[in-house]
């Protein structure tokens, strides 16, 4: 959730080097940030509430430094403050540390620390990990994070320096993502390769109970239990120092949906066949004989993720004839999940270090089931510990609200659907159909993307109104679903997605004339039910947006819309693509209307890291 960026380096160096990796990582927490460095032979630091650019404005622009630690805070335990911000110390402070995760059993070390006579600054669980390695610290650096994480319960992924040692780090996770790399100017330590880009040629993610140990160029990979660990595997990091550009676009957001036609092309190319009316996903690992013993199959992710799986959930059904559900990760965790070996599970994270959907996946794990990953990004946790799956290849997204990860999962579930059920009842030519029209999908993206100003007209229209539903059925449900998420996170705007059918079972009672409804619609199998509960809505003078597909049904919607846009035609199956990529441009320009941080939602960081 929060930020992490350390390094050592082989001479020194301006901070401007960490600062620089830190402005990256500000998607993953902008509360606070600080800074830590060694001035001869005491440590220095800089922290304050607020965003990275503000520390960055307050820091001596003479400030060199041989080794540094810096992070961004997403608030847990103590409200966004200077005293709270990290990096945090200890009493002497001779320990400094970066945190990212939750040490549960914190109040207990705190009320024991405080009797042996520790005096605290701040309300946060990680202060205590200061204290706790202070307390230990009678030889190196390592010993003392060792002995001190043997009495600690949580989460976590540290980086910590010592005023005794100058220029080293050390830095270890239990739960919480950590990549160490290494460049010409030293080494790097960080919770996000992005921090890193440009910087270092060669990364290692770090494995829970490893413990990495800097020192300028030198680094070794350590077992926090004790012994070297044999196994960190070293690959090249192609990120370039300019991922992070806006590239002239006013916000990531909107430069992540213009990216979507490009990416959904990097999704499908070269896995689909068109021959044979198919898929081919190599990095599943199966045999066609093992996809035939399928007879469940289960989709667990949050947010955005779970959307995504909702959809992808019907194609798998519709297309490969198995009954296959999209769950929430942490609600399926605890709900003691029946797994048998018929069954076949994805856990489905854009980033691939969502807690939540790690410990359902696990969940499962432990219970002998087979879990697969759907993921963005390569050599993430759930990756290495599914070890096959599909990569959705939507390139580097920064934004908080994720739009190229919504349109690239259902892509990669769709060819899975594709795949599977042309070895089932899928029909040579229906395959050849769903591809033909897959390779339409990027085409018809451009041509909805230069709507736009139809999307900025329809928010003006609706630019007073505070409650919105959104509403679908079939296909349009879970898309539905996924535009009242966008309104809220970005838009601060309450949404809220139903299906359609389930109007009258409740929320209708809200329906008037200051209360206002999207409903997608496309020209779909379930258009005149869902027509039915428009007029319904029409008939209690509440406010519509309608959104379709193709200009079959657009006289019969323009009679009871305020505004009907109409996107390019295309199979029901596939009318998601382009029904997600119009919710989120009227959400882009709803919150852009209001003024609203579109890349920095309050309270939102991009990856959800911990429970």
């Amino acid at each position: 959730m929060c930020g992490i960026i350390g390094f050592s380096g082989n001479k020194r160096a301006p901070a401007r080097l960490l600062m620089e990796g830190l402005k990256r990582l500000e998607y993953r927490g902008y509360d606070s940030a600080g800074i830590a460095w060694q001035l001869r032979a005491k440590l220095r630091v800089r922290k304050r509430a607020g965003k990275v650019d503000e520390l960055w404005d307050e820091l001596p622009e003479e400030v060199m430094l041989r080794a540094g630690i810096a992070h961004t805070r997403w608030a847990t335990h103590g409200s966004p403050s200077d005293a709270n911000a990290h990096p945090h110390t200890d009493g002497p402070e001779r320990i400094a540390l970066v945190h990212n995760g939750v040490i549960d059993n914190f109040r207990s070390l705190k009320a024991d620390l405080e009797k042996r006579g520790h005096v605290f600054r701040s309300e946060t669980d990680t202060e205590v990990l200061a204290h706790l390695i202070s307390e230990h610290c009678n030889g190196s650096l390592e010993e003392a994070v060792r002995t001190a994480l043997r009495l600690v319960e949580g989460t976590y992924g540290i980086a910590v320096m010592s005023a005794d040692e100058p220029g080293k780090i050390v830095a270890t996770r239990r739960g919480s993502p950590l990549i160490v790399g290494v460049g010409d100017e030293g080494s790097f330590v960080a919770s996000d390769a992005v921090a890193m880009a440009g910087r270092a040629d060669e990364v290692v993610n770090l494995e829970d109970g490893d413990l990495a140990v800097l020192i300028g160029d030198e680094h070794r990979i350590l077992r926090l239990a004790g012994g070297e660990n044999h196994q960190a595997i070293w690959s090249a990091l192609d990120l370039p120092p300019t991922v992070a550009d806006k590239q002239g676009y006013p916000h990531y957001m909107l430069k992540e949906i213009m990216e979507q036609p490009d990416a959904l092309e990097d999704c499908f190319r070269g896995r689909i066949q068109r021959d044979s009316g198919t898929a081919k996903l190599g990095g599943l690992q199966m045999e066609p004989r093992d996809f035939l013993q399928i007879d469940r199959v289960r989709l667990l992710g949050c947010g955005t993720s779970y959307m995504s799986s909702c959809v992808g959930a019907r194609m798998i059904t519709d297309l490969a004839r198995i009954e296959t559900t999209a769950e929430y990760a942490p609600e399926y965790r605890y709900s003691n999940p029946i797994v048998d070996r018929n069954m076949l599970f994805f856990g489905v994270s854009q980033s691939g270090e969502t807690a939540d959907t790690i410990m359902a996946m696990r969940e499962v794990q432990r219970k002998g089931g087979r879990v697969m990953g759907i993921v963005n990004r390569v050599a993430s946790t759930i990756a290495r510990e599914t070890g096959a799956g599909i990569y959705i290849h939507a390139g580097f997204e920064y934004a908080v609200a994720s739009t190229k990860t919504m349109l690239n999962t259902m892509m990669a579930l769709l060819l899975f659907a594709l795949l599977v059920g042309r070895m089932r009842d899928l029909s040579l030519a229906r395959g050849r159909e769903l591809i033909e029209e897959v390779e339409q999908l990027p085409e018809k993206i451009r041509q909805l993307l230069v709507l736009r100003g139809d999307f900025r007209e329809a928010a003006r229209h609706f630019a007073d109104s505070h409650n919105f539903y959104f509403m679908g059925r079939g296909y349009s449900f879970p898309i539905a679903m996924e535009g009242a998420l966008k309104l809220k996170e970005i838009a601060y705007v309450h949404a809220e997605g139903y299906s359609a059918a389930e109007m009258k079972h409740g929320p209708i009672a809200l329906i008037d004339e200051s209360f206002a409804s999207v409903f997608v619609i496309p020209p779909d199998s379930v258009f005149s039910r869902t027509f039915t509960n428009l007029q319904e809505v029409r008939a209690r003078k509440g406010p519509v947006l309608s959104i379709t597909c193709g200009d079959q049904r657009t006289e019969e919607l323009a009679d009871y819309s305020d505004q009907v846009i109409v996107l390019p035609e295309t199979d029901e199956i596939l009318t998601p693509f382009l029904t997600t990529v119009a919710v989120q441009l009227f959400a882009y320009e709803f919150a852009e209307l209001r003024g609203c941080p579109i890349d920095q939602p309050k309270n939102l960081a991009k990856s959800v890291t911990v429970e």
